[in-house]
């Protein structure tokens, strides 16, 4: 026979999980969004500096020495915000997955028959 209390009971729950998992992802996409706003601003901050020392120099030498330092600079903060992103994008991908994880483990768990 139907119960609807324990039906009520069990979609309740469901709507709390999926209720939780969803405030979970719009953080992650809120912290992601803020990271890459951050990474943004201070790209173009040093792009602004770095430009204003350039028209300052007074030598091709000075000019090249610059140059090198700016691009190298840039490189390795592009790839230390390039692994942080890639992070946190995986993160988000294991926060998307939790939900579904209990129910695809109960359904691909092997059936060992009685050995007796």
């Amino acid at each position: 026979m139907f119960n609807f209390d324990e039906a009520s009971k069990k979609s309740k729950e469901a709507m709390d999980g999926m209720l939780k998992s969803y405030s979970e992802m719009a953080k992650g996409f809120q912290a992601i969004a803020t990271e890459a706003s951050d990474y943004s601003k201070k790209s173009f901050q040093d792009m602004s500096s770095f430009m204003e020392a350039l028209s300052g120099v007074r030598s091709i030498e000075a000019a090249y020495e610059l140059q090198t330092n700016y691009i190298k600079s840039s490189y390795e903060a592009f790839v230390a915000e390039a692994t942080k992103m890639s992070d946190m994008y995986a993160d988000l991908a294991k926060t998307a997955y939790k939900p579904y994880e209990a129910p695809v483990a109960k359904s691909t768990a092997v059936v060992v028959p009685n050995a007796a």
